[in-house]
């Protein structure tokens, strides 16, 4: 048996959970930027199915069924609508059986609506039909729980969670909103930290902050958020170097033509695997129990949270360790040592990868 997550966070443990699906597919060349709707799930399922595994092969505890952005609206640009339940049990599918197989946990996925506005009954009525569908097809594909992610404005997390404990059969809620505006406020105008303890206090399992901002600009927003949040908090950036200067990807410029990066210009941007360590053991001290990694994860950085965190991966198997390396490394086989020295003459310095 798998301990569920509400068990998990209870017994103290830091559960770390890999997404970032959209743009991952993207760079393979299987989902088109712009729409990001997760059509890879019925073209391609089998590269569907390896990157659930390479996600919990390099230490996520949740595979996360491929539903972001699989919902009836997105279908309905592209033309698609009349796939929509097949996309979604066909990515429930996938993903509760990697989950069996892994013996992790296995989550169903809402996402902002792109539709939504709280001044308008009848996007708000379309909005809550759009998320009942999915949720009742995530119950019905044994989801352990539900995550619903990336809300610019309050209400419409409010109704995302609202829905999950309506239709959900019970299923534990994540409920997370991304700081699009400031540090300090909601699309719609509302102080984020007070909304985001609105939404525990409505009966989320686990609140917090996904996607949009990095990990350099996603801790300040977090850390006003551990001040009224008493239960588990969730932490997912996406991983690029955003700052103050430019708190978002979204506000990121290429380099070298100077426009918007996002969203296929964002690759000189990366994180390092420095940055992704330093975000873990931020969120150690946080004691945030929920840590992932949004837009941009790959496997080898949630090898690295997962690594910070205080587990060994599959994976782990394949980390670095540089002084296995012909030139940098310090082993008892010094045959090689006329080498590093004339390498290291010329870059200057020494290996700091040296023991």
């Amino acid at each position: 048996m798998v301990k569920g997550l509400v068990e998990r966070l209870k017994a103290g443990e830091t559960l770390v959970v890999a997404e970032g699906y959209l743009f991952e597919f993207e760079r393979r060349g299987y989902l088109k930027a712009g729409a990001f709707v997760p059509e890879v799930v019925i073209e391609h399922p089998e590269l569907v199915r390896q990157v659930h595994e390479e996600y919990v092969h390099a230490g996520s505890d949740v595979v996360l069924a491929f539903t972001y952005y699989g919902h009836r609206e997105k279908l309905r640009v592209i033309g698609r609508e009349d796939e929509l339940e097949k996309m979604n049990k066909a990515a429930l599918k996938i993903a509760r059986e990697v989950a069996d197989k892994t013996g992790t946990l296995m989550a169903g996925n809402l996402s902002n609506s792109c539709v939504y506005n709280p001044k308008d009954p009848e996007t708000i009525e379309v909005t809550r039909n759009m998320f009942k569908e999915q949720i009742e097809w995530a119950v019905e594909g044994g989801a352990d729980f539900i995550v619903a992610e990336t809300y610019g404005m309050y209400a419409e997390a409010k109704l995302a969670l609202d829905c999950i404990l309506e239709y959900g059969n019970g299923l534990p809620a994540v409920i997370t909103m991304s700081a699009h505006v400031d540090d300090t406020t909601t699309v719609d105008g509302l102080p984020l930290p007070e909304s985001i303890k609105k939404l525990e206090d409505a009966g989320a399992a686990v609140v917090g902050i996904n996607c949009a901002r990095g990990p350099e600009t996603i801790m300040p927003v977090l850390r006003e958020i551990r001040k009224l949040c008493k239960g588990p908090i969730a932490a997912l950036p996406v991983c690029y170097r955003t700052s103050k200067e430019n708190p978002t990807m979204q506000s990121l410029k290429d380099p070298d033509t100077g426009k918007m990066a996002f969203p296929y210009n964002l690759d000189a941007w990366f994180n390092s695997r420095t940055q992704i360590d330093k975000f873990g053991k931020d969120c150690l001290e946080l004691g945030i129990q929920y840590a992932g990694l949004c837009c941009g994860n790959c496997a080898h950085y949630t090898r690295s949270l997962a690594e910070v965190v205080g587990k060994t991966p599959p994976s782990s198997r394949y980390s670095p360790d540089m002084s296995q390396h012909f030139v940098f490394g310090r082993g008892k086989d010094l045959k090689y040592r006329h080498e590093y020295n004339n390498i290291k003459d010329r870059i200057g310095t020494d290996a700091e990868y040296a023991d």
